[in-house]
């Protein structure tokens, strides 16, 4: 069947063949469709959807596009993808205490967009710390340290990485099947088994409405099985940036922090969620007591921060930055947003306040902008939380000040101050 014909098809809303779908994406591969043919099929997908056959085959094909890893040691191999937030460390800490509870993490992450920020920049904050590692070097850290996080390489999913590409120029990425088989096709080629989703939804996240991050957490789970994979779903607030730092090298202190136990309170708590759930997931433990109690000896004991560390050094880190935080990136000055009148933390604008740090270069503007990687945000309030006249809100940690009258009247909009008392949100909204 030609291109055009199924172009047609899918924009008269008739569904596609599977066996045409698979072929697509290998065809656009080996560049045997251009372009605009191809840009033209996704339009019509954003408009028209997907059926859960045809998805499967889409995101099948992807899988297969490339290489696909094959573990050979003990598991299981479980991983963990978050749709993206401010503030959102969560992998960071959770890799290495699922390592310490005998379950191997290989994580393909991502960087920064848009006002969200990256995994995979974060980490690079760290003296020396590669993303860029080999597949053979991916397979023996995750062997011989239990957990690696790198970036998407050349070879794994090649076809989501040209899609993703041709969707950010043509207004097609805020499609529910689209992202659905964006995520799953890389993690289903990274050789795990599972996966723990952290759909997010709020001001800061892509899915704004609980209603679409339902949609796209259901997707992920059944296109997951459909892949042969085990996938779970939690839907978890991000009207407000998540912990107390949010940017680069700030995250991975507060990492340190969550790893020495005494890390912010919804951090924690999220951290500690998803690794009981995947520690039950996994089957290394057998009821969700007896893994919260595992997973808290494993940071008591100081086990997880060792195995940071171990991840940190095996990937060409510096590991001394576990016992000596003050070895990463660290702003020279601070200037605080502080409360014009008492009153309530009503709400805040999380996407904007996520803005504020890609304004001070704690993001990227244009895709060749270099990260200034000490860049970021302290949070001192959440919503909820009754403030006096004077007060600080959020303290600014820069060293370039060209851009911070900006960023301060970002943060300015971003945060709303009301007279009556008010109830924070919840952490998670569900679990599918």
């Amino acid at each position: 069947m030609l291109l055009y014909d199924l172009i047609k098809r899918k924009r008269d809303g008739i569904e596609l063949p599977e066996g045409e779908v698979g072929e697509v994406i290998h065809a656009y591969v080996r560049g045997e469709i251009p372009d605009y043919q191809m840009a033209a099929l996704l339009m019509a997908i954003f408009f028209r959807g997907f059926s859960t056959a045809e998805l499967a085959a889409w995101a099948g094909a992807m899988v297969h596009s490339g290489e696909v890893i094959e573990f050979s040691g003990k598991g299981p191999y479980l991983d963990k993808h978050s749709t993206g937030g401010v503030g959102d460390k969560i992998s960071l800490p959770l890799a290495p205490i699922l390592a310490c509870l005998g379950i191997r993490v290989p994580m393909i992450s991502g960087r920064g967009l848009g006002h969200t920020g990256g995994t995979l920049d974060k980490l690079e904050s760290i003296p020396g710390f590669r993303t860029d590692l080999s597949i053979d070097e991916f397979k023996r850290v995750v062997e011989e340290v239990g957990c690696s996080i790198i970036g998407q390489t050349s070879t794994l999913a090649p076809a989501d990485k040209r899609l993703y590409a041709l969707r950010d120029v043509t207004a097609t990425v805020d499609s529910i099947p689209l992202i659905a088989s964006s995520i799953l096709s890389k993690k289903r080629a990274s050789g795990i088994s599972g996966l723990l989703m952290d759909v997010k939804t709020g001001s800061g996240a892509f899915m704004k409405s609980l209603p679409d991050a339902r949609a796209l957490a259901v997707t992920l789970v059944d296109l997951g099985r459909a892949l042969g994979l085990s996938v779970r779903a939690f839907i978890t607030d991000m009207s407000q940036p998540l912990g107390v730092w949010a940017g680069n090298a700030v995250e991975i202190f507060e990492t340190l922090e969550v790893l020495r136990g005494r890390g912010p309170a919804d951090t924690t708590r999220l951290v500690e969620g998803f690794a009981v759930e995947m520690a039950v997931m996994g089957g290394v433990c057998p009821d969700a007591e007896s893994a919260l109690a595992s997973v808290r000896k494993c940071v008591s004991s100081g086990a997880a921060l060792e195995r940071f560390g171990r991840m940190v050094g095996a990937q060409g880190g510096n590991p001394r930055i576990v016992d000596d935080p003050g070895l990463l990136p660290t702003a020279r000055q601070k200037r605080s947003l502080d409360a014009d009148r008492s009153g309530y933390v009503a709400a805040v604008d999380c996407e904007v306040a996520g803005r504020s740090v890609v304004v001070l270069g704690g993001g990227r503007r244009r895709i060749e902008d270099k990260v200034d990687f000490a860049v970021g945000l302290e949070v001192h309030h959440r919503v909820g939380d009754r403030v006096e006249a004077g007060e600080p809100l959020v303290t600014v940690h820069y060293d370039d000040g060209t851009h911070l009258d900006e960023a301060l009247a970002l943060l300015r909009r971003a945060y709303v101050l009301g007279e009556e008392p008010c109830a924070g949100p919840a952490l998670i909204h569900e679990v599918l």
